[in-house]
């Protein structure tokens, strides 16, 4: 539905999620063609020639492609238009979701010190016995730290 479609515009109903959205994402998404999509433990990224839009879910949010003239509802706190007249909506009653930047060629500062995926070759059980020495956490809290490894949570 996103890959390979060009950005026409972006609509922020409020200036801030989690956080406060990057002027970034209104000055340099629009014009800009998605030329992937992928995850990074719990984001996602809109990935474009000048950045990547960097969106959480948060514990409510909710992200869905719909027809341009959809009627706006509450909580719907930001709108991606797409040149043929889709818009990806981000809502998030709850609002802990975010929308960040990252520049092209830079690595945000919430992705910095991330362990590996779960599934990545390099995640196996002598990565867990080398980043287990000198510890003392309980086996839950070490297997939650998401510098270990990401996407362990606590359901």
């Amino acid at each position: 539905h996103l890959q390979g479609r060009r950005i026409h515009g972006v609509i922020l109903r409020r200036p801030d999620l989690r956080w406060p959205i990057p002027a970034e994402i209104e000055q340099q998404l629009p014009g800009q063609r998605i030329e992937a999509i992928r995850r990074r433990a719990k984001y996602l990224l809109l990935d474009t020639d000048v950045g990547s839009a960097l969106l959480h879910l948060g514990m409510s949010g909710s992200l869905r492609v719909l027809p341009g003239d959809t009627p706006v509802r509450a909580h719907d706190h930001v709108d991606i238009s797409l040149e043929d007249g889709r818009l990806l909506r981000f809502n998030d009653p709850r609002r802990f979701g975010c929308l960040l930047w990252q520049p092209a060629g830079e690595t945000h500062e919430l992705l910095r010190e991330l362990g590996p995926e779960p599934l990545d070759d390099v995640f196996d059980g002598d990565y867990l016995f080398h980043r287990s020495r000198g510890r003392s956490a309980a086996v839950k809290t070490f297997l939650m730290d998401q510098r270990i490894v990401v996407g362990v949570g606590n359901i």
